[in-house]
């Protein structure tokens, strides 16, 4: 079992609105209450090596560096905390088509050699058509997904010694290569739409979901399993998820209670707004989860026994939680690890103290258990 962070390059808090991935900036930045530890912090270099040194610090294989508008971007926050760690991988997510594929080959084979090999690339092919066209991308949803296919051929075929010549419906290159051989990093992409899966089973190491109940998430990997043992290969399986562990189940319950309580209707409703608008399949399937209204009590949002659907309410992107006692959530874990997960892309509010909670917590009984 692998177990990564996550890089808070939105900003962070003690509320799910101070910094979360893709939420309104007017939302975000309004914080905590006046005079509550809850607020917002931004994402400066500074903030983000302790965050990068935290996962460090505890064991953690790498941290997810997120992409999007409201992200600092990815690989150049990455290069710059590259001084700053030792050990610790980056999970860069990264856009096909928004980068020439030789051009991204070049960058990561560079990244390979000063880091020593401590690149993962998250490919991302993007659910908001407003911000792809932001970039100027103006290429349908499943196109997308078809040109990634594309993409990640090329990129993987730059790293050959003899160069890679490539001509198909959306590249047209020759003798693509990088200066120097380079270990080809891993490649990890999630999706929920049909589209998904052959670029996946082509294409891709790790299929990351979010994080749905195990029932869901076991009908995914049957899904993908299929597909790549069609074409000859054998994906691996992750998932993305927030954490909330606490010694006591009933401590970290007051915490999701806590949370909900922070959250102003208005501010749910607008973030809801944004995420309605979304192509992403994997999106409305979180959606479905939380039906877009914050109950006053948490455990009305738990979709299964320690799995909470509140983050989604302002988040976009991986809405779930695991929340209880860590030897509940170690438990959750194992049931998803049964599964055939075997690498788990995790976060909490704040990073640094959260990342703590679940290091001291949860790690010494997945160890234990001989999980870890």
């Amino acid at each position: 079992m692998k177990l990564h962070w996550f890089l808070p390059t939105t900003g962070d808090s003690r509320t799910l609105v101070g910094g979360g991935h893709s939420v309104p900036t007017e939302v975000a930045r309004a914080g905590g209450a006046e005079h509550t530890a809850g607020r917002y912090r931004e994402p400066d270099l500074d903030y983000l090596i302790d965050v990068a040194r935290t996962a460090e610090r505890l064991g953690f294989e790498s941290v997810l560096t997120p992409t999007g508008t409201p992200c600092e971007d990815a690989w150049v926050v990455a290069s710059a905390l590259l001084a700053h760690t030792t050990r610790l991988k980056f999970l860069i997510a990264a856009r096909p088509g928004l980068v020439s594929p030789t051009l991204l080959a070049q960058m990561a084979s560079t990244f390979q050699r000063v880091s020593g090999g401590r690149l993962a690339l998250n490919v991302v092919v993007g659910g908001d058509q407003s911000e792809q066209e932001r970039f100027g991308d103006r290429v349908a949803k499943d196109d997308r997904y078809a040109r990634a296919d594309e993409f990640l051929s090329i990129f993987r075929g730059a790293f050959a010694d003899s160069g890679y010549d490539f001509s198909g419906d959306f590249y047209d290159v020759v003798d693509a290569r990088t200066r120097t051989a380079a270990p080809v990093p891993p490649i990890y992409l999630g999706g929920s739409s049909a589209a998904a899966g052959p670029v996946t089973a082509r294409q891709v190491d790790v299929y990351l979901t979010w994080g749905e109940p195990p029932a869901q998430v076991a009908e995914k990997i049957a899904w993908i399993r299929k597909l790549a043992e069609e074409e000859g290969r054998e994906v691996r399986f992750g998932i993305r998820l927030h954490t909330l562990s606490r010694d006591r189940s009933e401590e970290a319950w007051a915490v999701a209670d806590r949370l909900l309580a922070d959250l102003d209707p208005a501010d749910v409703a607008k973030a809801q707004e944004a995420l309605a608008s979304s192509e992403s399949e994997g999106q409305r399937r979180m959606r479905e989860l939380h039906g877009g209204v914050a109950p006053s009590d948490a455990r009305a949002l738990e979709v299964y026994p320690g799995l909470w659907a509140g983050v989604g309410l302002v988040r976009s992107g991986a809405g779930t939680a695991l929340v209880g006692s860590h030897v509940e959530v170690a438990d959750l874990i194992g049931e998803y690890a049964e599964l055939g997960i075997e690498e788990f892309v995790l976060s909490g509010y704040p990073h640094i103290e959260e990342a703590y909670w679940f290091a001291e917590g949860v790690v010494p009984i997945l160890r234990q258990r001989g999980q870890l």
